[in-house]
């Protein structure tokens, strides 16, 4: 037995085999439930997801069939085939993960120690690993953040993909895990084959422990195949809780696949079959043959194709000749239903139209609202799952603060501000600043300045030129400054003095 299995020993308790009264064990409880993950619908759809980001989509296997003897379907090779791939999903990931993470987030505590040491662990690599986790939420509809320390104590991050991990969690909202396990491929090399081995490790409360598949059999892995969370030389340092935070793309966990992978094989089969009506060629015409000199028709079709003629003959009194039966390509049906598509897949995909016509001739905000207003409601359901996951998240970052001697911040609050990337009138925002100078606080109106990104960096900036231009235009205290020795202590306290 596992000794950090507790609460998963009372499920593998309940799990009797062909009506044996022998209770499974925890390992083996495991090895099964890896076998249905690896299988599964909810991992086959995180799969799809990625496939389909990375263009590798359903048309690429399309093949062309005609209805041949009995009426069943035979598939033919000389037919033009084309498997176009319009990828609109990828573009809508793109999109949506843009307007969310596109500028970075803002961290505000009532704490300025407190705010200075959350800025410095959420820099830019954290931002950038926050935004490969988003992709995840949509490409597989969760995704999962380890925290740990590296080999100098320090606090770090890394990103788990969404279809390696197997979550067991305590209740049915997803909130606490109760254990996680990974499963990955590592591949190297058996002399000069190539070869791959399959990796397990279980995440408990306690550490991790490590396992190598062989078939569906779990194996410790190595000579040291427990792990704790975090350890240093001198001193361990330790997680009341796994540390491994879900992120969610929404409550229910549903990729983005899910809502439009119909529409997008639509329209890759719409533009694959425009090509091919514009490349058959002779077929966009019905022949209608007379008294044709041959009877096979393969050989008239080289004919016609290699000499543009084919010999006709007259019998019985009556000529040969070919009659045609014109079918006409409407590229404008092909245009509509392709405008359609796409207008679908970002209506239910939660996007919004770049080539909106409402963009052009200078549009007001309430215009600009309306354009974004899908993608802003699919958003506000991300963001709030975004918030809960910070909110574990900053529990660990206290307790790394807490263990490396930089302060206790445990009953600190934080909050996390999403600077969403979306368009702006920027003269009206401006203005609509300007009205509020009598109404707002000067932090709130230059928060809510389109050309600012901190406010409080902003504000202590207005802070030192005020106090600069006044330096100027008070010659006293320029004297002063002149003839006193330089003190660092002197100088904050006028400085201090003058501001009040």
């Amino acid at each position: 037995m596992f000794d950090f299995f507790n609460s998963l020993t009372k499920q593998a308790n309940a799990i009797i085999e062909n009506g044996a009264k022998s209770v499974m064990s925890d390992r083996r409880f495991i090895e099964r439930e890896i076998e249905k993950f690896l299988s599964s619908p909810v991992r086959r759809d995180m799969l799809t997801g990625e496939k389909y980001y990375m263009g590798e989509q359903d048309i690429l296997t399309r093949k062309r069939t005609v209805i041949g003897e009995g009426g069943e379907l035979t598939e033919v090779e000389n037919l033009p085939n084309n498997r176009l791939v319009d990828n609109q999903f990828s573009r809508l990931v793109d999109q949506k993960t843009g307007y969310f993470l596109g500028r970075p987030f803002t961290v505000r505590c009532e704490n300025v120690r407190y705010e200075k040491e959350l800025n410095r662990i959420f820099d830019s690599e954290f931002l950038k690993t926050l935004r490969l986790i988003l992709e995840d939420c949509y490409l597989g509809g969760i995704g999962w953040l380890y925290i740990f320390y590296d080999e100098e104590g320090k606090l770090s991050f890394r990103r788990f993909k969404p279809y390696e991990i197997l979550p067991f969690w305590k209740d049915e909202e997803h909130r606490e895990l109760d254990l996680a396990v990974r499963i990955y491929r590592i591949y190297g090399y058996d002399g000069e084959r190539d070869s791959f081995k399959d990796k397990v490790e279980v995440y408990g409360k306690d550490g991790v422990r490590f396992y190598e598949m062989n078939g569906q059999r779990l194996i410790e892995d190595g000579e040291a195949p427990f792990r704790p969370y975090a350890f240093t030389e001198d001193e361990d340092y330790g997680f009341s809780e796994i540390p491994l935070v879900a992120f969610k793309a929404n409550s229910k966990e549903i990729p983005l696949i899910k809502r439009v992978k119909g529409l997008q094989d639509a329209l890759n089969t719409a533009r694959s079959d425009f090509m091919n009506n514009i490349q058959e060629d002779c077929r966009n015409t019905i022949l209608v043959i007379k008294n044709y000199d041959g009877e096979d028709l393969g050989r008239f079709r080289q004919n016609l194709s290699q000499y543009g003629a084919v010999k006709v003959r007259s019998i019985d009194g009556c000529d040969g000749g070919i009659d045609t039966l014109k079918v006409d390509i409407n590229s404008e049906n092909y245009k509509e239903v392709c405008d359609m598509l796409k207008k679908a897949i970002i209506e239910n995909g939660g996007g919004y139209d770049s080539r909106d016509e409402r963009f052009s001739n200078n549009p007001n905000q309430l215009n600009i609202k309306a354009m974004f207003s899908e993608i802003d409601i699919d958003t506000n359901n991300t963001e709030t799952e975004y918030q809960s996951a910070f909110k574990a998240l900053l529990k660990f970052v206290s307790d790394y603060l807490s263990n490396s001697g930089k302060g206790d911040f445990g009953g600190e609050m934080a909050e996390i501000i999403f600077n969403r990337d979306v368009l702006i009138n920027e003269s009206e925002a401006i203005n609509n600043c300007r009205l509020s100078m009598d109404i707002l606080s000067k932090e709130s109106i230059i928060a809510q300045h389109p050309w600012v990104r901190d406010a409080r960096a902003e504000l202590e900036r207005a802070e030192k030129e005020v106090e600069k231009e006044r330096n100027k235009s008070n010659p006293v205290f320029q004297t002063a400054d002149v003839k006193e020795p330089s003190n660092s202590a002197t100088d904050k306290n006028t400085n201090g003095g003058m501001r009040l």
